[in-house]
């Protein structure tokens, strides 16, 4: 009874807390950050797949898991165009672009999580800067780890599939387990997010329970609204040809307020907690 009892208080804590900390502005200015920094992003990601045994067509169905309607078929020729004209110069300007727009997302998310503790930013200008230029690296890192364990995890799970000879069962749950990976993955970007972002000193284990929502809200608000605007919506009636383009920043817009609330309840557990 207890435990539900708080989770109508946390649930009331929330909704008090979207209006008074500003959460719909916060994350529509981050979905701006978000829609500024993906095509840098990929810039840099398809010019480095010459390196990696990776082809672009992993990344795209990566991707087509969670990106919404016609959001994959902007995406998808930006894509081949930028394979098309791949070079050295688009690499740095890859690298450039990902590391400064995805670094001002990071401190929209610094901002937003000290808020949600009632905190000042008193970090140095570019301690907060390489901060977030870190966090930036350690989301590509782990992007690209997400992007090699399906392609490993097959080779692994065949591998194991000869060698004791198990039966075909086996590996129907091993592509299962394999995907749930990418989930796991996300889980960990998203704890490291809320333990080091936060102008706060704080543990692992309280930065997990954000973590947890945020993983879980974000991969069903995505495959919720991807079944929405499939099925429901039809954005290029009303926007015509920039139909993807306000998809794609309502699905970060989406995306964005998932996670500021899970530093929200990160912060509303710590104050509980203390009282």
């Amino acid at each position: 009874m207890d435990d539900h009892i708080n989770l109508l208080q946390i649930a009331k804590e929330l909704f008090k807390r979207f209006k008074e900390d500003e959460i719909s502005s916060l994350a529509a200015e981050l979905a701006y950050f978000f829609l500024l920094s993906l095509f840098p992003f990929l810039i840099f990601l398809m010019n480095l797949l010459a390196y990696l045994p990776l082809s672009s067509d992993v990344v795209l169905d990566f991707v087509a898991q969670y990106a919404p309607g016609n959001t994959m078929k902007l995406i998808e020729n930006n894509v081949r165009h930028i394979i098309e004209t791949q070079n050295v110069t688009l690499l740095s300007f890859g690298v450039i672009g990902t590391i400064w727009s995805a670094s001002n997302g990071i401190n929209a998310i610094v901002r937003a999580f000290n808020k949600a503790y009632q905190v000042e930013e008193n970090r140095h200008f570019l301690v907060a800067r390489l901060m977030s230029i870190l966090l930036t690296f350690a989301m590509i890192l782990v992007i690209l780890v997400a992007l090699l364990l399906p392609v490993f995890g097959r080779e692994i799970g065949l591998f194991i599939f000869r060698a004791f000879g198990f039966t075909e069962v086996f590996l129907t749950i091993w592509n299962t387990i394999r995907w749930l990976l990418s989930a796991v993955i996300l889980c960990i970007v998203f704890t490291g997010l809320y333990f080091i972002a936060p102008n706060k000193r704080m543990k692992i284990s309280e930065a997990y329970p954000g973590a947890l929502f945020a993983t879980v809200g974000w991969i069903v608000v995505s495959l919720l609204f991807s079944y929405y605007v499939g099925n429901f919506g039809n954005f290029s009636v009303t926007y015509g040809s920039l139909g993807g383009v306000i998809i794609l920043l309502i699905w970060f817009y989406l995306s964005a307020v998932i996670i500021i609330l899970g530093g929200e309840i990160n912060a509303i557990l710590s104050k509980n907690s203390n009282n």
